[in-house]
């Protein structure tokens, strides 16, 4: 049975209830395949499983998509009980910053400045402080992400690292649609025209990934070859980054980042790979 609550005083309550460890879903609601992969990676990882739902107003930029985002409360309550959530935390905003805007918040450093950063000012610092405000009210042992979110990932990683917080965060495959689209929230906003010039992203990132024996350049060409094939894709950014720090990639493991617009809809995607050693890539071309 998976229990409801909506304010800070019932949610204490209920977190006082619980024997032994707790995992924690943060999310936005509008639940997808992908949220269910976290749930149920949850429900392995501790005892008991939380999922907030919130739509946070921190995180969006004044002309975002913050009215619009969708809300859909009964259907993720669905998913929730059927993936085995054992508490679901659905608060209004006055519960999560009783004071108004917070005068204290988060910040992201250097690394929440690039990508993501850059294209949605002060979008991380609303991110950390939710997810810190939620931890706090939690006190999960385990937290969850998924992938899709990579750089939200490093940054809560490091949020973690830097303020001594005792929880494990734990990273979650990105999962996609039969098509190779990454699901998200926001894809119920594309039209199927826009989906199918989304596609390009998905691909762009295979063909990147595919060429990473020939070193960043191969990977970057690669990708934006495919990028370029399609125009009507508006694309903020296409990078090869290190995953720990969201500078730039050097040898080894490294992430093919891309952010585009397909109609009104923003994206974002990324894929892993190894860079080969300096020098081993112009040998694989000889």
């Amino acid at each position: 049975m998976t229990e409801l609550v909506r304010t800070r005083a019932e949610l204490a309550a209920a977190r006082a209830g619980v024997a032994g460890s707790l995992a924690l879903v943060p999310t936005m609601g509008a639940l997808h395949d992908g949220h269910a992969e976290l749930i149920r990676l949850a429900g392995t990882l501790a005892d008991v499983v939380a999922v907030s739902i919130f739509v946070n107003p921190l995180q969006f930029g004044p002309n975002e998509d913050l009215d619009r985002y969708p809300r859909t409360l009964d259907a993720d309550l669905a998913m929730c009980a059927r993936e085995g959530a054992d508490l679901v935390f659905a608060p209004a905003a006055a519960e999560i910053y009783p004071g108004g805007p917070p005068e204290v918040s988060v910040d992201p450093g250097p690394a929440g400045q690039r990508f993501e950063g850059e294209f949605r000012p002060g979008f991380f610092g609303g991110v950390l402080t939710v997810v810190l405000k939620l931890l706090h009210l939690t006190r999960p042992a385990v937290a969850v992400f998924g992938r899709k979110d990579a750089q939200q990932l490093t940054l809560v990683r490091r949020m973690v690292t830097d303020l001594n917080l005792d929880v494990l965060i734990e990273p979650v495959p990105t999962v996609r649609d039969a098509d190779g689209l990454a699901t998200s929230s926001r894809n119920r906003y594309l039209s199927a025209a826009d989906r199918a010039v989304a596609l390009a992203l998905p691909r762009a990132l295979l063909a990147g990934q595919a060429a990473a024996d020939g070193g960043a350049d191969a990977v970057l060409a690669a990708a934006r070859a495919v990028l370029r094939a399609q125009p009507a894709l508006a694309v903020d950014y296409v990078a090869l980054v290190d995953p720990g720090t969201f500078g730039p990639a050097g040898t080894g493991s490294a992430l093919l980042v891309a952010a585009a617009r397909a109609g009104t809809t923003r994206l974002i995607d990324n894929l892993a790979l190894v860079l080969p050693a300096e020098g081993a890539g112009d040998a694989a071309h000889h």
